[in-house]
């Protein structure tokens, strides 16, 4: 009898023969992730541009501007990039891939989202990427980063969603909701760069690296980016409510919490109250701690300040506070937040 046991083992364990088979599967597979990423950067890349801002406003003689990047969203020359990119620079000038440079303004900016809406001067017909829904995607998509790191021209890296929903704060002190965190590698001049799914959709803004940690870094949604876009093109600013306080997050006693009622451990201890604010005018003082806001649960000063959104502009809402242990109910009438200025980067 002949066995063919060992020849049959030997063939199927063989290095030689498995490292035969191998290369050509990874090649496949490096083949389509390669496309991916070429077919991105040719769709998208044309419109991702280079910001190049002038000295900013009360800047010493022989100060220098920054760079950034932005992303061209319509033909007829919107530019999205970062307020921090932006600042108050009294010059900005855009230069596109081909080296065509021309002058831009500021439309609005909204340091509390790190976003400002440009238009390029004398340009039309440009070429731009559509922006797409953040809410779509998913852990360990693949997402491209194309920008103007250190100044150098159209840089592209790819990496994967990291993670979703993050909350980082912006220049303003506010915290900025519903960001993306990706490896996908950024450095300085790639802030306001578009963050492109493999769709060719532009689905974040680059907007922040941690110093110090390797490979996490941050886009400001593209849902985010398309409700501040509105509201700069309706109001030429983002529309927010205001009630002329400032507060810090602050815990709730447990036996002040029992005594109330609520289960918040934690709530909006305010601190100052603007005279003759909605706040001063609805009785509130200092030291009062805010639990809820319109039936929304407040734990910190983060909370409330995200509950003051437009849709509570000239309403008359209920608050509850905690005051000396006991909880009370007041009605409030938020007001219009005057229009944020712009700010040095």
């Amino acid at each position: 009898m002949l066995d063919f046991t060992s020849d049959l083992a030997g063939d199927a364990l063989s290095p030689s023969r498995a490292s035969d088979a191998a290369p050509a599967d990874d090649r496949a597979l490096l083949d389509a992730y390669s496309n991916a990423v070429i077919d991105v950067t040719e769709r998208v890349g044309p419109a991702v541009v280079r910001v190049e801002t002038g000295p900013k406003a009360g800047a010493t003689a022989g100060s220098r501007g920054g760079l950034g990047s932005g992303i061209v969203i319509s033909p007829d020359g919107l530019v999205l990039t970062n307020s921090h990119v932006v600042g108050s620079s009294k010059s900005i000038r855009l230069r596109d891939v081909e080296g065509v440079v021309t002058d831009a303004q500021v439309l609005g900016v909204d340091p509390d989202t790190d976003l400002a809406l440009l238009r390029a001067n004398h340009a039309r017909d440009l070429r731009y990427a559509a922006l797409g829904n953040s809410k779509s995607l998913r852990r360990g998509q693949l997402v491209v980063a194309i920008g103007n790191p250190l100044g150098f021209e159209s840089t592209v890296t790819a990496g994967v969603v990291s993670a979703l929903g993050r909350s980082i704060r912006s220049v303003s002190g506010r915290m900025i909701e519903d960001v993306i965190q990706t490896d996908a590698a950024l450095n300085p001049g790639n802030s306001g760069g578009a963050l492109v799914s493999s769709a060719a959709e532009v689905i974040g803004i680059n907007t922040a690296i941690i110093q110090g940690a390797q490979g996490i870094c941050f886009a400001v949604a593209s849902n985010t980016a398309q409700f501040v876009l509105s509201e700069i093109i309706r109001h030429g600013y983002v529309r927010r409510a205001y009630i002329g306080v400032s507060g810090q997050t602050a815990p709730v006693p447990r036996r002040h919490a029992l005594l109330a009622g609520v289960e918040n451990k934690m709530g909006a201890l305010l601190m100052q109250i603007e005279q003759d604010g909605p706040a001063a005018r609805a009785g509130l003082l200092p030291g009062d701690v805010v639990i809820r806001l319109d039936g929304v649960d407040i734990n910190g000063v983060d909370d409330l300040i995200r509950v003051l959104d437009r849709d509570r502009i000239g309403r008359t809402i209920a608050m509850d506070v905690l005051r000396l242990g006991r909880l009370r109910g007041i009605d409030i009438h938020p007001v219009e937040r005057k229009p944020a200025a712009r700010q040095a980067g």
